[in-house]
């Protein structure tokens, strides 16, 4: 099931992947404009247009919609992130061209009905302040902020009250017409459909389809250099949430192709730290010292700079003692070497949870388009696990040493607690 790459006339790459063993045929459609192209005065824009894609066209109501997807019991969704938009349709594949010709009209030509438009609105505001009652969520929103200050990646793709309340049917409008053309689309198409039927099929859906004379606008982000800082919200919960955050590298190289060594290094360290219930975090400061009600890592793959993030939720009085916990397995990987068997077991751990995260036509149709909308190509499917068989104890205690210098702190919980753990002043 090797993928093909197929550029057509229009501008539009497609990934597509033949698949016989299921009737199923599944399109992710990426558009490459997520919420680090909304400008600050509008953002949460590409999440609204999101709520409202698949909402109407200029010929179907939301209700035509919804029964033409029901009554084959297919699916068709949009979605933003922080690199991307994602539109996605699956399908059995005798009803695939029907459901890819209405997919197209909604992708092409939503109607974003005002009505609908300022529900979701309503519903989006809602979330945000929803969000601001979870301990979680609240330490992971004032991290982001301090680490990012002025570039998206600081906010949640909802987008914040300010911004979100004045968002209009215009805005939305336009930033369709921005973004959403044939030369700015990969298409990522998994299934049992023989390749040149599968192309014909998108030719007739999309083929017409010709980009505007205008380039596509680049977006100028703001630099980042790290200062770390400490941000405090104090609540009357039964835990403290604690978390340290360290910038980390993207997942492009400065020059030429393939995966940066750093990336492949700190995507096994986060591993090794903070994945299941073998992982260093869990084993050292749950289940050996009970510090910890859930204590995990993550390090998500971006095209900007990412963040790597350990965190634990606790009781308020161990506080002080998870800062500490956190920070002393962070930064023993800047001074020791992981032995042989730990460095093996994590290789094993994060290789096969890759490997079986491709089992279903959506998951490998996600994953294609994705590598190919980010610039790294399909290839990278290949090159991503060759590289991390490659990262050796070295490798993983030179990054760590590069990486994990002072943390951004972010603490959420009773103010006793959190005063008592560091008394400075916040900033």
């Amino acid at each position: 099931m090797s993928p093909h790459r197929v550029v057509l006339n229009n501008g539009i790459t497609v990934i597509m992947v033949e698949n016989p063993t299921a009737d199923i045929m599944t399109a992710r459609f990426f558009i490459k404009a997520g919420t680090r192209c909304e400008p600050p005065h509008l953002f949460g824009l590409s999440h609204l247009l999101a709520a409202v894609m698949t909402k109407g066209t200029g010929n179907l109501s939301s209700m035509d919609i919804a029964e033409r997807v029901e009554s084959v019991g297919a699916s068709v969704g949009a979605e933003t992130s922080n690199d991307y938009f994602l539109f996605s349709l699956k399908t059995v594949s005798v009803d695939f061209q029907d459901i890819l010709t209405l997919g197209a009209e909604l992708l092409r030509s939503p109607a974003l009905p005002e009505a609908e438009v300022e529900l979701e609105k309503r519903l989006t505001l809602q979330a945000i302040r929803s969000q601001k009652e979870q301990p979680f969520a609240i330490a992971f929103s004032q991290l982001r902020e301090a680490m990012y200050r002025d570039h998206p990646y600081a906010l949640s793709t909802l987008g914040v009250e300010s911004t979100v309340a004045g968002l209009t049917r215009l805005d939305l409008e336009k930033f369709h017409r921005t973004y959403f053309r044939p030369d700015n689309l990969v298409i990522s198409l998994v299934g049992c459909w023989p390749l040149d039927d599968a192309i014909a099929a998108l030719e007739a859906a999309f083929g017409d389809w010709q980009a505007p004379p205008l380039p596509i606008p680049k977006v100028d982000l703001p630099r980042l250099t790290p200062q770390p800082t400490v941000r405090k919200t104090s609540q009357d919960s039964q835990q403290s949430i604690v978390m340290l955050g360290y910038l980390a590298p993207s997942v492009l190289l400065k020059n030429g192709d393939g995966v940066p060594p750093e990336y492949a290094a700190l995507k096994l360290l986060n591993t090794y730290l903070g994945n299941g219930l073998s992982s260093r975090l869990f084993v050292e400061l749950r289940e050996k010292r009970g510090l910890a009600y859930d204590v995990s890592a993550f390090y998500p793959t971006r095209l900007d700079k990412s963040q790597f993030v350990v965190y634990m939720g606790t009781a308020p009085q161990n506080t002080a003692i998870a800062i500490e916990g956190l920070r002393v397995e962070v930064e023993r990987l800047t001074a020791l070497y992981l032995h042989n068997d730990e460095l093996q077991t994590a290789k094993n751990k994060l290789l096969g949870q890759y490997a079986l995260g491709k089992q279903t036509n959506s998951q490998i149709a996600q994953i294609l388009g994705w590598y190919e909308t980010l610039g790294l190509g399909v290839e990278f499917d290949e090159m991503f696990p060759e590289a991390i068989a490659q990262v050796t104890a070295e490798d993983a205690r030179r990054v760590a040493s590069r990486y994990f210098t002072d943390p951004y702190i972010s603490l959420v919980g009773p103010a006793a607690a959190l005063n008592s753990a560091i008394p400075s002043p916040v900033s």
